[in-house]
């Protein structure tokens, strides 16, 4: 299986060993699955995009599976939908690599690359994966807003930019001007957990996306938090 990465140059080597745990579970995916991409997934989507959305980490029987972000699970399904919505997109999503699925103005970046147990990586993974999801931010200039799926995601998109935590607090709906100057809006992962819980409903992650086109040609805002509208 051949993917090419949107962003060339910044993606990890197949066979990344900087998290021995994640490597473990690699192996053990490429004997069980041997027809699974099985390795870190790239970025997919336009590499002049307006809109980055970062992920938190390829699913097992989603992204690790199929190697493109969402790619074949619950999560995609709701994210594809959404961004179809807002005219992000152009073809259909059929859950497959090759379904013709184009995005437009809008990249997904995980901030970690590779598949970790039980969708938990650790802190040091995180770390780990960080070079590689700031030097992805750092190659695409024209991107001015940056929807975070989870908690995870969000800290990392603000660390990516020199921000200190504290300063930037992670909820549903929550908009930060970043020190870059570029807007992040905060998102409840669209995990089919957090769906079939209502915690995250369809209209609730659309009305994200709703404030991140408003936010599009805007250039002014706050380092802190203000609620989304």
């Amino acid at each position: 299986m051949k993917i090419d990465s949107p962003l060339p140059g910044t993606e990890p080597p197949r066979d990344c060993r900087r998290c021995p745990r994640l490597v473990g579970l690699r192996a053990a995916c490429r004997a069980e699955h041997p027809d699974w991409w099985n390795a870190p997934v790239y970025a997919f989507g336009d590499p002049d995009a307006w809109l980055a959305i970062a992920g938190l980490a390829p699913g097992k029987h989603g992204a690790n599976r199929t190697g493109r972000p969402f790619t074949g699970d619950y999560a995609g399904d709701l994210l594809f939908e959404t961004l179809a919505a807002f005219g992000l997109s152009r073809g259909v999503y059929d859950g497959r690599i090759d379904d013709g699925l184009r995005l437009d103005g809008t990249i997904i970046v995980n901030s970690v690359k590779c598949l970790p147990p039980q969708n938990k990586p650790t802190p040091a993974e995180i770390a780990a994966c960080r070079p590689y999801f700031e030097g992805q931010l750092a190659a695409l200039p024209q991107v001015r807003v940056l929807i975070a799926l989870g908690r995870i995601a969000h800290d990392a998109a603000v660390r990516a930019v020199g921000g200190r935590l504290a300063a930037y607090r992670f909820a549903h709906g929550a908009v930060h001007r970043l020190p870059d100057g570029r807007h992040l809006v905060d998102s409840y992962h669209c995990s089919r957990y957090n769906t079939n819980t209502g915690r995250l409903t369809p209209a609730m992650f659309a009305d994200v996306f709703r404030t991140a086109v408003a936010l599009r040609d805007q250039t002014s805002g706050r380092n802190s938090s203000t609620t989304a509208r």
